[in-house]
């Protein structure tokens, strides 16, 4: 699975044991930046590859804010695993990603989150936010109720997605999700949003 770890791959690929612009090759589609205990993103040493980087593997940090990626125009995979990202996450708008990896984090505010991504990544066609407090789910107490509530929501804000986690979007699930969220509008959104903090 594309989020399971960092990113590899032996002629397009660094990964910057102590970031330094000394040390980095121009050119690359892919870069890792992934278990370094890293506060902030190292934005000099990224926006270098700003005309080629298309996947970037920033897991197992302590990262909370991406705004300056908004430079890289061909990003189309973000990984952000195991960091401190929250509900109210700003991140930079980036049409050019397809495939977002978040993973882990502190996220307990679904419909907050979902429409960032939404507005901000309008081309996402893969989203993973598995062991987040809004992604419930058999690995963190949730019920099988809530976790399919969960997957209609999801499904129903974001039309572009085809996989959500580890699940393929089925036709019949987003057909099931758009006849949900319809009928229930905006109030059935707002009375569950209790459940997705459960």
């Amino acid at each position: 699975w594309l989020c399971g770890g960092p990113v590899a791959g032996p002629d397009d690929t660094t990964n910057t044991g102590t970031p330094g612009p000394t040390e980095l090759v121009l050119g690359l589609r892919r870069l890792s930046f992934a278990y370094q205990d890293l506060i902030e993103i190292p934005y000099d040493v990224i926006l270098e590859q700003r005309d080629t980087l298309e996947v970037l593997d920033l897991s197992y940090n302590l990262l909370e804010d991406p705004a300056l990626l908004g430079e890289l125009e061909k990003l189309a995979t973000l990984i952000l695993d195991c960091n401190n990202y929250n509900s109210h996450v700003k991140f930079p708008y980036l049409p050019s990603i397809t495939t977002m990896c978040i993973n882990k984090n502190r996220i307990s505010n679904l419909p907050i989150f979902v429409e960032e991504v939404r507005r901000k990544f309008p081309n996402i066609r893969i989203l993973s936010m598995m062991n987040n407090e809004a992604a419930p789910s058999y690995f963190n107490g949730g019920s099988l109720t809530q976790y399919i509530d969960y997957r209609q929501y999801v499904i129903s804000q974001i039309p572009t997605l085809e996989v959500l986690d580890d699940t393929e979007v089925q036709r019949a699930e987003r057909l099931q999700a758009k006849k949900t969220y319809r009928r229930h509008g905006v109030r059935g959104a707002s009375m569950r949003r209790k459940e997705f903090r459960h």
